[in-house]
């Protein structure tokens, strides 16, 4: 098989079904899979992304017991292990008892960076007395770029002047903070981050090189906590081998890699069922690990204590630029089921959701790993979803 296809973007989905057919020697049974589009047609899908043969379809399940600021939620998510969700489901109703999740207000600042080059030391003050004193106007310029977002009161609200050292030398990253309100936001950063980039070429020193949204939002974090029952989790020795497990993960960057990995399981199978950025989402939380972290290493996102009544805590904060608006989220048909389902409109809550999703699912592996180990349940389900009694 070739992998060089002149034009093959050109070609119809149908076409394209066809040329992969000879060079893959797909059989008559496979080649009607890729015919089968779902709840799509060709041309739908074809508008989503480049050179589209088929889709992809992955189980839509919902997770069950979620109070989040005392509202009741049903989470859907898509995802292919039978685990996350019976063990978000589980974790739910453990933290029940206490009143569950309670999340803490969420805003909607994106960051955008500009990135200048070629610089002296010197240099650096004058560039910051420059974006200090003309920072009225650039707010202005940077608005003048979306009046749908100003109309509905997003926009630019400042900017920052940062400088690093690099192997290239000193560089001023000018960090612009966006309320982007209900959208995920990266066109919106990207194109006034890049206005202002064109505006600033010829009036300050140095060159001008990247304008892009930065994906750590530090100041758009959903936080929240919760009580989980101690009888519930398998009693206090279970708790304490809990706070063993989470020790572990706040030390060694080893373990606490898949830790975190465990909390994006259900916060990325939301994301998935919402048509949200799991990339964007996932780099953030994985980048805030180390850039919050106490101990100068990347470390666990969520916190554990065990209170004077010797009830297990636990605390979860990390970035999430989740979003209600944008165009799968508004065009996809499983979307727009997952958002009736949720009942939920602005980004602001669906942040709180997501970061008590991860909560729960990070709680739920903790509490396997302290008693039976994560194998036993999670094959166990597995067997059982494939019929498998072995």
């Amino acid at each position: 098989m070739k992998s060089s296809i002149s034009g093959f973007y050109k070609h119809t989905v149908e076409e394209r079904q066809s040329i992969i057919k000879k060079l893959a020697d797909l059989t008559d049974a496979e080649q009607n899979i890729l015919k089968n589009f779902g709840y799509f047609n060709p041309d739908e899908l074809d508008a989503y992304t480049e050179n589209v043969i088929g889709s992809f379809q992955l189980p839509f399940s919902l997770a069950t017991n979620f109070l989040i600021n005392e509202n009741e939620y049903l989470i859907p998510m898509v995802t292919e292990e039978p685990s996350i969700v019976a063990a978000a489901s589980n974790a739910a109703r453990f933290a029940r008892k206490y009143g569950g999740f309670r999340c803490e207000p969420v805003k909607s600042i994106m960051i955008g960076q500009i990135q200048i080059v070629k610089i002296e030391e010197e240099q650096i003050i004058e560039i910051s007395q420059f974006i200090n004193f003309e920072k009225k106007k650039l707010l202005d310029l940077a608005n003048s770029c979306d009046e749908k977002l100003i109309s509905l009161g997003g926009g630019a609200r400042d900017i920052i002047v940062r400088q690093i050292k690099t192997i290239k030398g000193p560089m001023v990253i000018l960090h612009v903070l966006i309320d982007v309100l209900d959208a995920m936001g990266a066109n919106a950063v990207n194109t006034m981050v890049e206005a202002l980039a064109n505006y600033l070429e010829d009036k300050i020193p140095g060159m001008i090189m990247l304008k892009i949204i930065s994906n750590l939002s530090i100041h758009r974090m959903a936080k929240c906590s919760a009580i989980f029952d101690t009888e519930m989790l398998g009693g206090p020795e279970i708790v304490s081998n809990i706070m063993n497990a989470y020790a572990f993960a706040q030390a060694d960057p080893f373990r606490a890699t898949t830790h975190n990995k465990g909390i994006m399981n259900g916060i990325s199978a939301l994301a998935l069922a919402t048509g949200n950025d799991t990339r964007a989402l996932e780099a953030g939380a994985h980048a805030f690990a180390s850039y919050n972290s106490k101990t100068g290493s990347y470390s666990s996102l969520s916190k554990y204590w065990v209170d004077h009544q010797g009830r297990l805590c636990g605390e979860l904060e990390l970035p999430m630029p989740i979003a209600t608006i944008g165009n799968i989220i508004q065009n996809h048909p499983m979307t727009r089921i997952a958002f009736k389902i949720l009942q939920v409109s602005k980004a602001e809550e669906l942040a709180q959701i997501a970061v008590a999703v991860g909560l729960a699912q990070n709680i739920a592996a903790l509490r396997a790993l302290a008693s039976e180990g994560i194998q036993k349940g999670h094959m166990k389900l597995h067997n059982k979803k494939l019929g498998n009694k072995s």
